[in-house]
């Protein structure tokens, strides 16, 4: 298969990216597997898991958290090779969380793989954004 170009990587990937959040936000469980490499790897503020097909259908069909909007922004892609990359931005979040509005910037990253001639999220993190030690959340002594 042809290398594409970076600016057409970038454009692909990014609409990926995009649609992957689409799917989470309209709750289209069948989207995002047809957007994901099972097993995943997923990190962030609950740590490291490795999650199956099964556990992403669950986590997908979960009421507790709900993703109202997520804007994207400063979107970078690094190809890695032909058949793997990595999409890297910044991401403003407005979710519901166990039913209540919870609004947060993040880094994100996602490592895409070409399997089968498609392209789907094997990796995800999440990075809140602020200060890693936690001080800008700290409560005045």
């Amino acid at each position: 298969m042809a290398t594409p170009t970076l600016e057409k990587l970038e454009k692909e990937l990014t609409e990926y990216e995009r649609q992957y959040w689409q799917a989470l936000q309209r709750r289209d469980t069948a989207k995002a597997l047809e957007l994901t490499d099972f097993p995943c790897l997923l990190t962030g503020s609950r740590g490291v898991m490795r999650v199956d097909e099964q556990a992403f259908i669950k986590m997908m069909e979960s009421p507790r958290d709900t993703v109202q909007s997520a804007e994207l922004s400063n979107i970078t892609v690094k190809r890695l090779s032909e058949d793997v990359a990595v999409v890297a931005y910044q991401v403003h979040e407005q979710l519901l969380v166990e039913g209540k509005p919870v609004s947060f910037d993040a880094a994100d990253s996602s490592t895409w793989i070409r399997r089968k001639g498609r392209w789907v999220c094997a990796v995800h993190t999440e990075s809140i954004a602020g200060d890693s030690y936690g001080r800008d959340r700290q409560q005045a002594s």
